[in-house]
């Protein structure tokens, strides 16, 4: 009698775009540190998100995709904008200003945990016993690490409970992206021009919460700022979400998620490398145990619903 195929996820269909999302996004904790400064946040995710909107609608004209979305469409397209490509980064950006990068990063592992829950209840999907103790470890890991860059961090405790509290409100809208994404709804548009639309969508949001909060557009003409921008809306942007969404679709969101369980560890390896950051044993064992947990929940297969 034969075994059972290997999971999905476990395959390097997957696995390959998997790392790579994992990788960029690691990466990208950096460049957004240096966007905070003279351009307010609001209006640096705007200028990330019209160039990221732009480079998907070249993509989606190569593909051949047309843009004629129904009415469902368009209000799904519209959620995804607001969700994951207007709150989502707005909040991010501002809990950079209360707390470090690495913080921002770890505390935003906790995704899989609203992933899995909102899988569950949007969609039914269950999580198996290995992914739970996939989970499990990851989450001891990632407390570790949290731990680890608490007592570095500098800010005190009411800029290290708004950080917090701004990332948490993250958390929950880039999680409800993140579901709807592997909902029917999404599979019926074509994805590169739906996202196309989604990134112009949230960075029209974008620029108006920019001129209500802080006026007018600001412009930095520093170079590096610039080059940020398009990292970001380039690789981090146009690159990273279409495949990071088509994982999705194949192994769901709670495994997906297992990816922002690994990008504080890759933050803190380019880290070591570009600001000579020191590994301290409790960072260590964070990231060997993110680690494991994430070997452990990739190899779980996934439960019937």
């Amino acid at each position: 009698m034969t075994g059972a195929p290997p999971p999905q996820s476990t395959r390097a269909a997957i696995l390959v775009p998997f790392a790579l999302v994992t990788l960029i996004w690691g990466s990208t904790w950096l460049v957004i540190r240096d966007q905070l400064g003279i351009v307010p946040p609001s209006w640096s995710v705007t200028y990330r998100f019209i160039v990221a909107g732009l480079a998907m609608v070249v993509v989606a004209k190569v593909k051949g995709e047309r843009f004629a979305l129904d009415t469902r469409g368009w209000a799904f397209a519209a959620a995804i904008g607001l969700l994951q490509f207007c709150l989502n980064f707005n909040f991010v950006y501002r809990a950079e200003h209360h707390i470090t990068s690495g913080l921002v990063a770890v505390v935003f592992a906790i995704l899989l945990v609203p992933n899995a829950l909102f899988a569950r209840v949007l969609l039914g999907q269950r999580m198996g016993g290995q992914l739970i103790v996939g989970s499990a470890v990851a989450m001891a890991g990632i407390a570790l690490l949290f731990l680890h860059e608490a007592r570095t961090g500098p800010a005190g405790t009411a800029a290290t409970i708004a950080g917090i509290g701004f990332t948490g409100m993250a958390i929950l809208a880039a999680s409800l992206a993140n579901v709807f994404q592997a909902t029917p709804t999404a599979r019926r548009y074509p994805m590169m021009a739906t996202l196309a639309i989604a990134m112009l969508l949230g960075a029209g949001m974008d620029g108006a919460i920019a001129w209500w909060l802080t006026g007018p557009p600001v412009i930095e003409m520093r170079p590096s700022y610039w080059a940020g921008i398009l990292y970001l809306g380039l690789a981090g942007s146009a690159v990273a979400f279409p495949l990071y969404y088509r994982v999705l679709r194949v192994i769901g969101p709670a495994k997906a998620a297992y990816s922002s369980v690994i990008v504080p560890v890759i933050a803190m390896l380019l880290s070591t490398l570009f600001e000579g950051y020191r590994w301290s044993p409790l960072a260590a064992a964070g990231a060997a145990l993110a680690g494991v947990g994430l070997v452990i929940a990739l190899r779980a297969r996934r439960p019937n619903r």
